[in-house]
């Protein structure tokens, strides 16, 4: 696939930043996530007449005017502690890609879809695209479709977080904007203390030796997995999340010679709701907790492994978040946790993380062509970790999974997986 690059430019915010503005104060969850990948969704629309008549100018006029609302994004990192909030701009980059948008949605691979983002993920560049907090990619194809990249530090936001800047930037986009909607920046800088963080400065060293690859969960198999993990004493009825979840930390964590499941499962947990009160569900940064499920049976049961996560998600509320936060222990047990990793990367083998971005408004996102016909991320995680994202039709679910070379063959061939999952479907 050849990617010819038009164009690239730094876009300002179309309104400058008030001065009492000027300083965003980063909490502590901003501050761990520093230690994470930044994090890409890209969104493909099929050729249509509106997308012909609708010009660059409109996208980046539009770009520029959603920075004005979430205006942390055109500033600058200034330490671990602020954005400096400058309005120095975000990457606008335009690409021209040969060929039909048909031969990545046959069967997407992510080493085409890093092509589609702006800057690669292992690239050392300065300017516009090394210091940027958001960057975004249009590629048009020569069909006529367009799949539009964006993507932001994690040190500046979550999933949810880039979730409402491309909801909002596709209804300024289409002039539907609400000016009484709800605020899209709250400093959480109080709920959540920053930290002294200068024990761990350098990055943890990951495994690269890793496959990263896509299946899919069809709605009806979901229904049935569901089902299946009713018949349980641990747990009446799992979600979606809850019973994928399960199966995905059953079948990775357990041991080939002693049947026993010896991992921790960890699940981020959106905070904006749990909050009380609850926070703005367009509230940017990282407003995430991790839930931690042991297993401790002897047995896999994927009923009881449903129940620990669901049991682990249940007990995070605001109070819940008030207490560890105050008494400081989930961070302590973060930053002992990374300095770990990164002192030997293969300590995190005990851990299997799963992150849900469900229910997220990606395929919500109208830029005036229609809503995307398939969303899709180039990021690669940690080893040990899945990501796992709606269907277009709400139902099933499609999950990016990271494992090393050989545990992904384990995966694809083991039979509770081939009963649910298809991992070469086209979109």
């Amino acid at each position: 696939m050849e990617v010819q690059i038009i164009s690239k430019e730094i876009i300002k915010p179309s309104a400058s930043t008030p001065h009492h503005l000027r300083t965003y104060k980063l909490s502590a969850f901003d501050q761990l996530a520093a230690f994470s990948a930044d994090i890409p969704v890209i969104l493909f629309y099929s050729p249509t007449a509106e997308i012909s008549s609708k010009n660059s100018d409109n996208l980046k006029k539009s770009f520029a005017e959603t920075l004005t609302l979430f205006y942390p994004f055109s500033g600058r990192i200034k330490d671990d502690s602020s954005i400096d909030c400058n309005d120095d701009g975000a990457t606008y980059i335009e690409a021209r890609v040969a060929g039909n948008m048909s031969m990545i949605l046959q069967q997407p691979d992510i080493g085409q879809l890093e092509q589609l983002q702006s800057c690669k993920p292992d690239e050392n560049v300065d300017e516009p695209c090394g210091k940027v907090i958001l960057a975004a990619q249009v590629n048009y194809f020569d069909c006529g479709g367009i799949a539009i990249c964006v993507r932001i530090r994690h040190r500046a936001g979550d999933a949810a977080s880039l979730a409402s800047f491309v909801k909002y930037w596709g209804a300024i986009s289409c002039g539907i904007y609400d000016d009484n909607s709800e605020g899209t920046v709250v400093d959480c800088s109080s709920l959540f203390l920053p930290q002294d963080m200068s024990c761990f400065r350098n990055p943890i060293p990951l495994r690269f030796n890793t496959a990263a690859k896509r299946f899919v969960f069809e709605g009806p198999k979901i229904a049935a997995l569901r089902e299946k993990l009713c018949k349980g004493p641990y747990l009446n009825r799992p979600t979606r999340v809850e019973a994928v979840s399960a199966l995905i930390w059953g079948v990775v964590g357990k041991d080939s010679e002693t049947k026993k499941v010896n991992r921790i499962a960890t699940v981020a947990v959106d905070l904006r709701k749990r909050m009380d009160p609850p926070l703005p569900q367009h509230c940017i940064g990282n407003i995430v907790h991790v839930a931690v499920a042991n297993w401790e049976a002897k047995e896999v049961d994927y009923n009881g492994l449903a129940g620990k996560i669901h049991e682990s998600i249940s007990m995070i509320n605001g109070d819940y978040v008030k207490q560890v936060y105050a008494d400081g222990s989930f961070f302590n047990f973060m930053i002992q946790r990374m300095a770990k990793m990164a002192q030997d990367p293969n300590s995190s083998k005990s851990i299997i993380g799963i992150s849900s971005w469900c229910k997220f408004p990606f395929y919500e996102v109208d830029f005036g062509w229609g809503k995307p016909v398939w969303v899709g991320t180039s990021l690669r995680v940690l080893p040990d970790w899945a990501i796992l994202l709606d269907t277009r039709d709400g139902e099933g679910m499609e999950v990016w999974m990271t494992l090393s070379p050989e545990e992904m063959v384990e995966f694809e061939q083991n039979p509770d997986v081939l009963a649910y999952a298809s991992f070469t479907p086209a979109i």
